[in-house]
């Protein structure tokens, strides 16, 4: 199991959320809650928005607890809204091109979980990826394909129809091949303005996922980035980050949660078969 986080808000340094807090996200990756996975140390990834349309990526196959630059990086980048994930690997390969965020234009995506026996009919989900985005794919995780599914079903223009368009379509696939229950995840997706929350599981039961409080309780994460997060910073977490985890708000089971300048909207989240 993965883990993630999303910001969007105030202008703050990367470290401020990923390295400041206690049992902040590299914290996790050496010891999380998870019992199946209570180290994420196959590499990590951080996506920010900045001075340009397209947002900033680094990867890298260290672990997160080991690795300089991420903290030379994050101490010295400031971003409104950026995201960054630690990976546990299933069956794809440890190598950059498979560390999260993934993005495509303007467009930012990180998963935690799995498609379920995706050998089985890989074949016939890659053959569905829109010719545009097919040059895009450069690893070989689900994750990644995923995202370029949800791209070729119309991210860009609706994204929680494309994400229900993109998981029927791959339970589909998978029923056919005899899986009945394939997907597992949260997904966090961001076109640099708005941020999409996702928590699904085939089987009922995806992966955790939580929200933060209003502003003035994310400030007690980290007391030095007050008067810095505006009225409307929020942040999503695989798990809580800071002393006052109890203040954070769990995202329901099947649902769809949308940040955009602070507002958090929750709705149900049903696949559709395409």
């Amino acid at each position: 199991m993965c883990r993630w986080l999303a910001y969007a808000g105030g202008s703050i340094r990367l470290k401020q959320l990923l390295l400041d807090p206690k049992q902040n996200l590299i914290d996790q990756s050496l010891s999380s809650r998870s019992e199946l996975t209570p180290t994420n140390g196959d590499g990590f990834g951080v996506g920010w928005y900045g001075i340009n349309p397209e947002p900033g990526l680094f990867h890298s196959i260290r672990p997160a607890w080991n690795d300089f630059n991420l903290r030379d990086l994050a101490s010295n980048i400031e971003s409104s809204l950026f995201m960054a994930h630690v990976r546990a690997t299933s069956l794809a390969t440890i190598q950059e091109t498979n560390c999260h965020p993934f993005r495509y234009k303007n467009w930012l995506f990180v998963h935690n979980g799995e498609i379920d026996q995706i050998q089985k009919f890989r074949r016939e989900l890659l053959s569905a990826v829109g010719d545009e985005y097919f040059e895009n794919i450069l690893g070989s995780t689900d994750s990644e394909l995923m995202f370029h599914l949800a791209l070729t079903f119309g991210l860009q223009v609706d994204v929680p129809k494309a994400v229900t368009r993109m998981v029927g379509f791959i339970e589909d696939v998978a029923r056919k091949k005899g899986v009945n229950e394939a997907v597992w995840m949260t997904l966090g997706i961001s076109d640099g303005k708005t941020l999409w929350g996702f928590r699904y599981g085939s089987d009922g039961d995806g992966p955790s996922l939580y929200y933060s409080p209003d502003v003035t309780e994310l400030e007690k994460v980290n007391p030095d980035i007050k008067g810095h997060l505006e009225l409307y910073a929020r942040c999503l977490v695989s798990e809580p980050i800071g002393e006052f985890q109890h203040l954070w708000t769990e995202v329901p089971q099947s649902s769809t949660v949308v940040i955009h300048k602070g507002k958090v909207d929750i709705h149900p989240f049903k696949p559709i078969s395409v």
